[in-house]
């Protein structure tokens, strides 16, 4: 009687803190925070390489190549900045630590962008086009402020996230069907933000000032700041346990389990109670189980490996497989903010009367999102749970799936469209004329650019909650993290590749299929080596997710 009066006590406690702090009225302010970030980031990366091919008069292909690096820098460096958060510093320093940095850099940008630079116009007649470069100090500490973006951007991405989710009990009915909703959510608001800088940064950027256009995007994450700093009060706050590193308790899975390699018939390690634990998942990577192991001869003092460790471990070892085979996905989606740009450069971009930039079509990506998320949580996740009976309505797999295949048939679409813009050019003796306007409409490139939004809404969102929920509570930045190295590498891969197609279709006096003069290139067939490589990363995706086992019972 007396243990049933302290558990009520306890959930009465329980209840009360949970009405005075988190749920959606916290979580609403967060998703408000990561907007500005997203409108900050997407300010630089969406028109970057028109800057660095204009202002700065870089090459096309080592334009691409520089936004490729930095964009997989900016999304690597998250890893090391969740593990400081999730070890040391905690979710909400390393958000005011990291927006401090972040706003640095911004200002450095702003300041390098504004600094005076050779006119073009005053180029055009010189038979020497490397002195028409901007001074080298100048490219030096724009791209040093490139890359303070880019630390700040470490610390500030998976933790904000993360921290957001955080705000919802996912031991409490409601709340945890809340959560579900919040990572759709958190990615409308986040291409709400890129929407906007599509529609106004740009225009700022190509019209009126690229000083203005880096400026705006500082203010933004400076009003930012002050607001979650405001909100503070509200928030729910993971409290650590005094116990170890999740990374020393994985590690020290994979050590055990090394030590008992040749163990023919030892002693079992008792199970420690943890009612989330499940033994026969211990079926899987059964060499891991060595580690429950005690060995013959041990000590009083040996502490053995316990199973909810033992899963932990194998939950990390699973996730593997799916990173690898969404690398692909990842290379396609550095493509939006490169060719797909320069492609609709050349293009007639007339609108009515006005005349839209090239790096504002990617808004279509972000409209198509902004529309689809809320027909998606409300219509049809409800209509398929009729037939799943899933909470979610599909798994977080079949999702990521999903849009993969959606990805693969944007670039397949992307291609014949680039075949027939280059035929276009061909039979009006354009070839020669890069800077002369193709005369086919810009909305040629409608049907991939709403693909390549529908992929995003489906992978994007999918391997966020797959990556936050897959992993233990106390990494779940870590998570996050992994999640956004998935799109760092990525674009690495797609700046090697691009370097090495470049390399072996230039040879012998032949044109690149990254040309300069964008009519003489073949981005055609680029993009049709992306769709074979989607396609075949889809396959191994399917594969690897058919034998999946979810790290939580409760997720289906």
């Amino acid at each position: 009687m007396g243990e049933t009066s302290l558990q009520r006590g306890a959930t009465a406690t329980a209840e009360g803190l949970r009405s005075n702090s988190g749920g959606w009225r916290s979580a609403f302010f967060i998703i408000g925070v990561e907007v500005a970030e997203r409108f900050a980031y997407f300010g630089i990366s969406s028109n970057l390489i028109s800057y660095l091919t204009g202002p700065l008069r870089q090459s096309t292909v080592t334009a691409a190549e520089n936004v490729n690096v930095w964009g997989g820098t900016a999304t690597l460096l998250p890893l090391l900045g969740a593990v400081v958060a999730d070890s040391f510093l905690g979710r909400y320093r390393t958000i005011i630590i990291a927006s401090l940095i972040y706003i640095l850099g911004l200002c450095l940008l702003t300041l390098t962008a504004t600094l005076p630079s050779f006119k073009i116009s005053a180029c055009e007649d010189n038979e020497k086009p490397a002195s028409c470069s901007p001074p080298r100090l100048q490219v030096v500490c724009f791209f040093f402020s490139l890359y303070l973006v880019a630390v700040g951007q470490a610390g500030h991405k998976p933790c904000v996230q993360a921290f957001g989710a955080d705000q919802f009990d996912g031991e409490d009915p409601e709340e945890s069907k809340a959560k579900s909703s919040f990572f759709n959510w958190w990615y409308f608001g986040t291409y709400v933000g890129i929407f906007v800088t599509l529609l106004i940064i740009v225009y700022v950027q190509d019209n009126l000032s690229w000083g203005l256009g880096f400026g705006i995007p500082c203010v933004v994450m400076v009003l930012a700041l002050g607001i979650f700093l405001l909100r503070t009060r509200t928030y729910r706050f993971s409290i650590k346990k005094n116990e170890k590193s999740p990374f020393r308790r994985i590690g020290r899975v994979f050590i055990a389990a090394a030590r008992n390699w040749k163990a023919s018939s030892p002693t079992m390690a008792n199970e420690d109670g943890h009612g989330n634990i499940h033994l026969e998942k211990s079926e899987q990577f059964k060499f891991l189980n060595k580690a429950l192991l005690i060995p013959s001869g041990s000590n009083e003092n040996y502490r053995e490996c316990s199973v909810e460790e033992v899963e932990e471990a194998k939950a990390a070892l699973r996730l593997i497989p799916i990173w690898t085979t969404s690398l692909v996905f990842a290379i396609v989606v550095a493509q939006s903010g490169t060719f797909f740009t320069k492609q609709g450069a050349t293009m007639d971009r007339t609108i009515l009367t006005f005349k839209i930039p090239a790096a504002t079509l990617q808004a279509v990506i972000s409209l198509t999102i902004i529309l689809f998320i809320p027909v998606y949580d409300r219509v049809l996740v409800p209509a398929a749970r009729l037939y799943t009976s899933k909470p979610s309505g599909i798994s977080m797999l079949q999702r990521i799936g999903t849009g993969m295949f959606l990805s693969a048939l944007s670039m397949t679409i992307a291609a014949l469209v680039e075949k027939q813009r280059l035929k276009t050019a061909k039979e009006h003796g354009l070839i020669d004329h890069h800077s002369a306007e193709v005369p086919m409409s810009v909305w040629w490139l409608l049907p991939q650019y709403v693909l390549f939004g529908a992929s995003d809404a489906f992978t994007m969102v999918g391997l966020q909650e797959f990556f936050y929920d897959q992993v233990p509570n106390d990494l779940r930045s870590v998570g996050l993290s992994l999640y956004l190295s998935i799109f760092g590498v990525g674009n690495l891969l797609s700046g090697l590749i691009i370097s090495v197609v470049d390399r072996a279709t230039s040879g012998n006096g032949g044109d690149s299929w990254f040309a300069n003069d964008i009519n003489r290139a073949h981005l055609d067939y680029f993009y049709s080596m992306l769709a074979g490589f989607n396609a075949v990363g889809l396959c191994g995706f399917i594969c690897f997710a058919k034998h999946y086992v979810y790290y939580r019972r409760s997720v289906i």
